[in-house]
């Protein structure tokens, strides 16, 4: 049984779109999401250096729109049914919901046009950031997290948790970390997926009323929970309340394992989700399509894993049983 994870923000680098150029079609739908997305994608993608594309107001579009273009070719001669899961980390959560028909494409990049510019005015009205903290009994970096007032705004599995915050409040933690524990500072622009992101979510619930949510035709499993959306309009609720609420990537592929997923496939820009898939869900097939030399072996692998059957009826809107 079939996955297909779509990454977040952090996965892209320079020039990461430069080949896929060579392939028919890219451009013209790089160009169509550019003119939504009010940016030049292909020169994000190709041209643009590292420091341009950790903008995060160039960053999510891109990623969004990596995601696309990929799907695009790989799934052209493959039709999504329940028995494909579809799930993103963070903004690549975007992504998912438009591969899985929730969204249009269109509805894709005017969100995250929205969201990214928000988000990142969001960042600039309070000095905050993120620590990715590694190690530790996770019942103590709880406990130290809470402590100091920082919010766990990634649950990434395999050990790896993501602290929000103040800079002051990730000072503290850096100086006395928990036991056993590696804290890494971030280069991210302020406290995504926490309180901190309230002016964002005013923005999006602004924009609801352009979109035209639909039920998924995949399954598509949220970042909140990690259980099923059901409804297109009830994908949006979750989509819009994800800015300022934790990532339970964890709680994802918690729920993939339930569901019997034997491989897993990750959209360019293509390899964090992999990573965490070796640690989160061992045993189960990965592989990155991080270039247009991979597509082949992806067709292979879709085919391999793809079945008839629908997920694990165990796996409910109500979550694991």
């Amino acid at each position: 049984m079939l996955a297909i994870a779509c990454p977040g923000q952090g996965s892209q680098t320079p020039g990461f779109l430069s080949p896929w150029l060579d392939l028919p079609g890219v451009r013209d739908q790089l160009e169509h999401l550019s003119d939504r997305a009010g940016l030049d994608l292909v020169r994000h993608g190709t041209v643009s250096d590292e420091e341009t594309i950790k903008d995060t107001a160039v960053a999510q579009p891109l990623i969004v729109a990596a995601g696309l273009v990929t799907a695009r070719l790989l799934l052209e001669d493959h039709v999504l049914t329940a028995s494909t899961v579809l799930a993103g980390h963070s903004v690549g959560e975007l992504t998912a919901s438009a591969v899985a028909g929730a969204l249009t494409e269109e509805d894709a990049i005017a969100f995250v046009r929205v969201r990214a510019n928000a988000m990142a005015e969001a960042a600039a009205a309070t000095p905050t950031g993120m620590s990715a903290v590694l190690g530790g009994d996770p019942d103590e970096v709880a406990d130290r997290l809470s402590h100091i007032g920082l919010t766990a705004a990634n649950a990434n599995g395999g050990g790896q948790v993501v602290a929000a915050g103040t800079l002051e409040q990730l000072r503290a933690l850096g100086e006395d970390p928990p036991a056993r524990a590696r804290v890494i500072p971030l280069k991210v622009a302020g406290a995504f997926h926490t309180h901190h992101m309230s002016p964002a979510v005013t923005a999006l619930e602004e924009l609801r009323s352009a979109l035209s949510p639909a039920d998924p035709t995949a399954t598509l499993i949220s970042n909140h929970d990690g259980k099923p959306v059901i409804r297109g309009d009830g994908n949006l609720d979750s989509l819009i309340a994800q800015v300022s609420r934790p990532v339970r990537w964890d709680l994802c592929m918690e729920s993939m394992q339930h569901m019997g997923i034997t491989g897993l496939i990750e959209l360019s820009p293509a390899g964090t989700l992999t990573g965490l898939a070796k640690r989160g869900m061992r045993g189960t097939a990965a592989l990155a399509v991080k270039s247009p030399g991979d597509l082949e072996a992806a067709r292979a692998f879709i085919e391999e894993h793809s079945r008839t059957t629908d997920p694990d009826p165990s796996i409910t809107a109500e979550g694991p049983q």
